[in-house]
């Protein structure tokens, strides 16, 4: 009998790294989830039963509360204060510090004779500068210390699902993983290079150029996750959104208009400095493509959907059904009953198909299916 890898998943949110890591014959099963946010963990286990799952800060758990010996270790550690769109506080920041949290579980398990063969750290691409590098040295540093090969790939969800999320995969293995010569297209970016050129000569010697399948073509846009026009509850007074459009996205609107016929984007709130002062600004795409989702905190960050059809254009609020969507959820995962809980669940996610990708691309092959004895 062929048994599956196992693994356990830290800051697991609502368990979406897990469905990418589990898909598939070939899957990797989650035997231990944690999150510290009582509405991630009540979505986790409504969602995912059958796994043992502990809320709380990573900082609490004891070696005790790991169940067996996992094949892999996944950690989305919060992103905060390495995004670009935070305060950049760094690793050594509360939010972000929590992969410490984490990493001395790693640890314990080592001296224990449990650590996993495979470790993952899921983060903003922002980590490749924060702290100006150091963040990013820090971590690939301690993974080679405890024996790790490290490399790292940057994978956009575009590549799978209409929705622009870059994020940065750093895969720790023990032993030999399916590697090339150097970094190669798509999923080495010339960021990634910049910042593997800055790492410590130590981190450079043990360093692998992870090797991944390059994505099929995506066949998905985002008209197709929206919900049909008629359910949809639109503005009263579109007008009052678009009216704080940038020039060059007010030319955008234009076009599609002017083009009668019907063009869905997807549309985000920012503030820009213009002459010194801070305004509100409207920024639209119509390339198919959502912008990355965001948690709803402030009313910047709720996306929007407009559509240009005939001459006429609608807005209104994307909803937490189409957000699961756009994470490559099916419509039977269980979403909490409040919009902006739903919002910032999906917000703070992984993308599935990222996941999966990068599980039969890498992992798998790395961890193949043991056999239980007869």
């Amino acid at each position: 009998m062929t048994i599956r890898p196992t693994a356990y998943e830290f800051f697991a949110g609502g368990g979406l790294a897990g469905l990418g890591l589990s898909a598939g014959a070939a899957g990797i099963d989650t035997v231990f989830a944690n999150d510290m946010d009582p509405a991630k963990a009540r979505a986790f286990v409504a969602n995912h039963p059958q796994i043992p799952f502990r809320q709380g800060d990573v900082w609490s758990l004891t070696l005790e509360d790991l169940p067996g010996r996992p094949d892999l270790a996944w950690a989305s550690s919060p992103c905060q204060d390495v995004s670009l769109a935070g305060a950049r506080g760094g690793l050594e920041a509360g939010r972000s510090g929590a992969f410490w949290g984490f990493w001395r579980l790693m640890q314990g398990l080592e001296g224990q004779g449990r650590a996993p063969r495979v470790v993952v750290l899921e983060n903003v691409i922002g980590l490749l500068t924060s702290g100006q590098g150091r963040d990013f040295a820090a971590v690939c540093a301690a993974m080679v210390q405890a024996g790790y090969r490290v490399g790292a790939l940057e994978m956009d969800a575009a590549f799978w699902l209409p929705q622009s999320r870059p994020r940065l995969f750093v895969v720790a293995i023990k032993g030999e993983g399916p590697e090339a010569s150097g970094p190669t297209a798509p999923f080495h970016s010339s960021r990634l290079v910049a910042a593997q050129a800055r790492l410590p000569q130590a981190v450079r010697d043990a360093w692998a150029w992870w090797s991944l399948p390059g994505p099929p073509k995506r066949n998905l846009d985002l008209a197709a996750v929206l919900e049909p026009d008629e359910a949809a509850e639109w503005l009263d007074d579109p007008q009052a959104i678009l009216a704080l459009a940038a020039p060059a996205h007010r030319v955008r609107i234009d076009q599609a208009l002017a083009s009668g016929r019907r063009q869905v984007g997807a549309a985000y709130r920012r503030v820009r400095v213009e002459d010194g002062v801070k305004v509100q600004r409207l920024e639209v795409r119509f390339d198919g493509l959502a912008g990355c989702l965001r948690t709803p905190a402030g009313g910047s960050s709720r996306q929007y959907v407009v559509v240009c059809d005939h001459g006429r254009a609608r807005v209104r609020r994307l909803t937490g059904r189409e957000a699961a969507r756009l994470m490559g959820l099916p419509d039977d995962y269980r979403l909490p009953a409040s919009e902006s809980a739903a919002l910032k669940l999906m917000g703070d996610a992984v993308a599935v198909p990222v996941v999966r990708a990068l599980t039969e691309g890498l992992l798998s092959p790395v961890l193949s299916p043991r056999r239980a004895a007869a």
